[in-house]
């Protein structure tokens, strides 16, 4: 087995430091003075010392991380043989997460149920759990430790925070969403802002069961991505737009060319046939950046057959909607927006931003003949994520877009535990794209968009 060690002389079993006995590396009496924290800093300075980096490549990771820990429970006996089982196993733990991971936030990062964790500074962290906010007990040292961590998560992903660059998007590995904005710009600290996304990506059975649309709504929308028709997800921060844009692509065929646009690449496709693309940042003279715009203008050359953007949000919109109009249909991208009459505006303003002096009715025509479906999610009261509308763009009367709503979410109050409750409702319109479903091959049940109830909470 390769040694990671510098030394010469192995641990039993695992090769990888020199011999930890009459090594003049414990402090002797002194450890049983140390404080929790402090033990398990010296013993990770220690480990630190004692590795040679230059040969921890030649290891797989599970591997190594075994290896490691044969080194750390000699430390730990070393260093202070009286702790109990129970905080000795806590505080290898705890120096393989700081050597191996993210720190502190390695706890929250394996507990499924979190969705959120917000780090104002060191010493204040806090998490979502079924869309509450509440304060942990984990702490950062101080602001070096939290810049550490931010360093080591942006780093993974060619990213890079300093002065020059305060502020940064990035993702972890199971694809969660990281934001870090840092002093001069962060007053108090370091903040760290992760949104979490599994490596078990909800399914459409998920959403379901948690009430987010109907099956009825579901069935629609696996005819509109098979027929191709062009579908935009709008809605505030934090309603599951993503999520829903990950669920929804499933429908896809999994025989067809997909090309994916993302600022932190965080969509999981499950076709075979997927190129993801990510943008870049200027390095530290200013140059070098890669755009979202950069990237769709380069799709349109690799002969994909749908385009999805993670988030529309500038000048891309023009180039978007100029794709799904000319030959990629059934492409879909997610915008910021409270409704979907709102989303519509959002797109003109986009459009305006590529610097194209467009007449306002030109770039409605643009829209109306590009999109076919705006789906509407939104973040309750309480927490509940709920699609709240599915609306056709019918076309244009004169200036204005034609849009009618064929689903509707309707809130009818809070319950006793702060929580919205409502109930979807079909509106009784038949969509016009029923023709192009039917043109696809594909047949709907004709009661489908009968005007009743649909569900209640």
């Amino acid at each position: 087995m390769s040694r990671i060690s510098r030394g010469t002389t192995n641990v039993s079993g695992g090769g990888v430091s020199r011999n930890l006995s009459n090594g003049g590396m414990s402090l002797g009496g002194q450890s049983g003075n140390k404080s929790f924290d402090e033990l398990k800093r010296v013993i990770h300075m220690k480990l630190v010392e004692k590795l040679d980096l230059s040969r921890v490549s030649d290891l797989s990771g599970d591997v190594l991380r075994r290896e490691i820990r044969l080194v750390v429970e000699r430390l730990c006996d070393t260093e202070n043989p009286l702790l109990n089982r129970m905080e000795r196993e806590r505080l290898i733990d705890e120096v393989l997460d700081e050597t191996f991971g993210f720190g502190p936030l390695e706890m929250l990062l394996k507990d499924p149920t979190v969705s959120d964790i917000l780090v104002n500074g060191p010493y204040k962290v806090y998490v979502e759990r079924r869309g509450k906010l509440e304060k942990t007990d984990v702490k950062f040292r101080d602001n070096q430790h939290l810049m550490q961590i931010i360093d080591r998560i942006v780093s993974k992903v060619g990213r890079r925070v300093d002065e020059t660059s305060p502020m940064v998007d990035a993702r972890l590995p199971d694809g969660s969403r990281v934001n870090a904005i840092i002093p001069p710009l962060a007053l108090d600290g370091p903040s760290l802002s992760i949104r979490r996304f599994g490596t078990n990506p909800l399914k459409l059975e998920d959403l379901l069961s948690f009430k987010a649309f109907t099956p009825e709504m579901a069935m629609v929308l696996e005819a509109a991505i098979k027929a191709r028709l062009n579908i935009i997800i709008s809605g505030g921060t934090g309603c599951g737009k993503t999520t829903l844009l990950n669920t929804l692509s499933a429908f896809i065929p999994n025989d067809e060319r997909i090309v994916t646009i993302e600022d932190a690449a965080e969509l999981q496709l499950q076709q075979e046939h997927v190129v993801r693309l990510e943008t870049r940042p200027p390095n530290i003279e200013g140059k070098g950046a890669v755009t979202t715009r950069d990237l769709v203008r380069n799709a349109l050359r690799m002969r994909p057959e749908r385009i999805i953007i993670g988030e529309c949000r500038g000048a891309e919109a023009l180039d978007m909607l100029q794709a799904m109009n000319t030959g990629h249909a059934g492409s879909m991208t997610t915008l910021h927006a409270n409704s979907t009459r709102d989303a519509q505006a959002r797109l003109e303003t986009m459009i305006m931003m590529a610097g194209m002096d467009l007449p306002l009715k030109a770039m409605r025509q643009q829209i109306a003949s590009s999109v076919d479906i705006i789906i509407q999610a939104n973040r309750l009261q309480g927490g509940p994520r709920k699609v709240t509308s599915i609306t056709e763009i019918c076309g244009m009367e004169q200036d204005v877009i034609i849009m009618q709503d064929i689903f509707r979410y309707k809130q009818l109050g809070i319950d006793q535990n702060g929580r919205a409750f409502g109930q979807f409702e079909a509106t009784g319109v038949r969509p016009k794209f029923i023709t192009k479903l039917e043109a696809a091959g594909i047949r709907l049940p004709t009661n489908l968009f009968q005007e009743r109830v649909l569900l209640r909470d």
